[in-house]
C-alpha cells in the first residue's frame, strides 16, 4: 500500500470503498452474474446496506443491524468466488487506502471471507462434520 494514500476515517471513506469495490464486482466475470442474479435492479439499496455494513464495522456506528450469512448460503458459489470477493477487495483498499483502519478493513475482509466459505462448504456438505 502507498504511504500517500489517506486511510479509512469517514462516512465518505465508506462510501469510496463500496462503491469502488462493487464497481469492481459487478464487472467481474465470475461474482459479477452471481451479484447481478441476486441484486437485480436494487443495486442503491445493497450499497446503503453495504454502506451500513461497513461502517459498522470500521467505524463503529452501529447501523447495520442484520445478520449477512443467512442471504449467502443459497448461493451458488465455492472457494473460487470467496478468493475473487476477497482479491477484488484487497485490490480497491490498496488502490484508495493506507493506514491502520484500512489493515483492518483488509483483516476483518479475510475473516468474513474465510467463515463464510467454511460455513456454506459444511452446508453443502454435512458430512465433512463427521
Amino acid at each position: 500500500m502507498s504511504e500517500n494514500l489517506p486511510d479509512i476515517q469517514t462516512e465518505d471513506d465508506i462510501r469510496l470503498l463500496v462503491d469502488a469495490f462493487y464497481s469492481r464486482v459487478q464487472s467481474d466475470d465470475l461474482i459479477g452474474p452471481i451479484f447481478e442474479g441476486v441484486v437485480q435492479d436494487h443495486w442503491p439499496r445493497h450499497l446503503a446496506t453495504m454502506y451500513d455494513f461497513w461502517s459498522s464495522l470500521l467505524l463503529g456506528t452501529g447501523r447495520y443491524r442484520g445478520r449477512p450469512f443467512p442471504k449467502h448460503l443459497a448461493l451458488p458459489v465455492d472457494s473460487r468466488h470467496f478468493h475473487r470477493w476477497l482479491n477484488l477487495f484487497v485490490e480497491t483498499i490498496e488502490a484508495h487506502f493506507s493506514g491502520p483502519k484500512a489493515d483492518e478493513a483488509l483483516h476483518k475482509a479475510g475473516n468474513l471471507a474465510s467463515i463464510f466459505e467454511y460455513r456454506i462448504q459444511q452446508a453443502q456438505n454435512p458430512l465433512n462434520l463427521l
